[in-house]
């Protein structure tokens, strides 16, 4: 692990935000469709830094580029568009009893209050101790401060009772896709410095 992006949400955005799984397709003599998924299933996206002054930026971003030595270090970055959770929960949520890798649906309580909508569906959470991080699949009602919510992938790690749910500035384990990072010159401001424009593709690593 190389540390965190450096460059402020402000100043940077995601873009087209997907998933990414491996799925073998076949069918049967008789037509039955045969499907085996053959890795686990993770989040990627591109990011683009704001065009930008080498003084302001740029030096500090080219330097941790580096640092990642391609693909092979990882590090961690909120995606701005999503720094926000849709829902309305604004409590410190907990696990609520153990939970098995491929499990789906995860019991949790410690909510600040009652009512629908406390998670909405295509909220991401992350549980501590995890690096990966999850899509709530289906809005979530709460009772007594409890509820069950529904998420995708099922977990990769086996979840302890009381783990704490980020759901606000999830913060993403990446790692960069390419071999080939282009810091590109595209003008210069009214004082001649020279104006910088950088996107890089990661996905998670898991």
């Amino acid at each position: 692990m190389s540390g965190a992006f450096p460059i402020s949400n402000a100043k940077f955005q995601t873009l087209g935000i997907k998933s990414i799984q491996n799925t073998i397709i076949s069918k049967s003599q008789s037509g039955k469709k045969l499907a085996r998924q053959i890795d686990n299933q993770r989040f990627g996206f591109t990011a683009s830094i704001i065009t930008a002054k080498r003084s302001d930026v740029y030096g500090e971003l080219m330097g941790f580029i580096i640092k990642q030595r391609s693909g092979k270090e990882n590090f961690t970055i909120i995606p701005p568009e999503i720094e926000d959770a849709r829902g309305s929960e604004t409590g410190t949520v907990l696990v609520n009893g153990v939970h098995a890798v491929g499990d789906t649906t995860i019991a949790m309580d410690a909510f600040a209050g009652d009512g629908a909508g406390r998670f909405k569906m295509g909220d991401f959470i992350k549980f501590a101790s995890h690096n990966k991080v999850y899509m709530v699949v289906a809005d979530v009602t709460s009772s007594s401060n409890s509820a069950t919510v529904t998420i995708e992938p099922p977990l990769t790690t086996a979840l302890a009772d009381n783990s704490v749910v980020t759901y606000d500035d999830v913060p993403f384990t990446v790692h960069l896709t390419s071999d080939i990072q282009e810091f590109g010159v595209v003008g210069a401001d009214k004082d001649g410095n020279l104006l910088y424009s950088f996107q890089f593709d990661v996905e998670e690593a898991l």
